[in-house]
């Protein structure tokens, strides 16, 4: 598939890796950064979503996503991204997800729109929002506020930016079985933003408690990304 990804706003936690094993498939060992388990939360929207050679369709290849993360690997190789959740507000992307990539989406009403700038030269504030309609479990919400705070510096790898943002592999699981698929897309123009609200429980949804301390905050503006098939582990 093809599909294009805007206005990603990137928020993570360190966790203690203990609270995040028990939630993971023994098959994979988390992934950790200095000794510590990372739990994301990401609302983004996407366009031109569409197989490859055939034209995106309209009311059907763009709307907003937000998915809860953790970081995994397989034997200490191939990292890549194990999802608690993902919403998405479009049945149909819903349905076709779940039953061909056997992944955890859940449809959502959701919402996203930059805001008017104001007076000053600062960068217009951004706001996500979504509540999950199907399938359990719920309540699950977020309505958050971000604001770019910084100039675009593409992560350096080693770094806790790069560990975070740039994975290329993701796992999932069916009927017992471990699949792996990939993504391809340039690096991420990536810039530091600030929170300006959060209010979420898609992370208590997924059973983790959210850490008190603020989330490390990370914005791009875009990529366009392949994605390719799945395969059996």
């Amino acid at each position: 598939m093809r599909q294009n990804w805007r206005e990603l706003l990137f928020l993570h936690w360190a966790f203690a890796p203990e609270l995040i094993r028990p939630l993971i498939p023994r098959e994979l060992e988390l992934d950790l950064f200095e000794g510590k388990a990372y739990v994301g939360l990401v609302p983004f929207t996407m366009t031109g979503v569409r197989p490859t050679g055939l034209p995106a369709i309209a009311g059907l290849s763009s709307f907003h996503e937000t998915n809860v993360r953790t970081y995994v690997h397989v034997d200490g190789r191939d990292p890549g991204v194990w999802f608690f959740s993902l919403d998405a507000a479009n049945t149909i992307a819903v349905r076709l997800a779940r039953g061909l990539f056997h992944l955890p989406y859940h449809r959502a009403r959701m919402f996203l729109e930059r805001e008017r700038p104001g007076p000053s030269d600062q960068p217009s504030p951004i706001l996500y929002a979504g509540v999950r309609r199907w399938p359990a479990p719920l309540p699950a919400s977020y309505l958050i506020r971000g604001q770019v705070s910084g100039p675009v510096r593409p992560a350096v790898p080693g770094t806790l930016e790069h560990f975070l943002a740039e994975r290329y592999r993701l796992y999932t699981r069916f009927q017992d079985r471990l699949y792996q698929g990939q993504v391809h897309h340039a690096p991420y123009p990536l810039q530091p933003a600030t929170v300006l609200s959060l209010d979420e429980n898609l992370l208590a949804a997924a059973g983790l408690e959210r850490p008190s301390t603020p989330p490390l905050a990370l914005f791009a503006a875009g990529v366009d990304v392949e994605v390719y098939a799945l395969r059996r582990l």
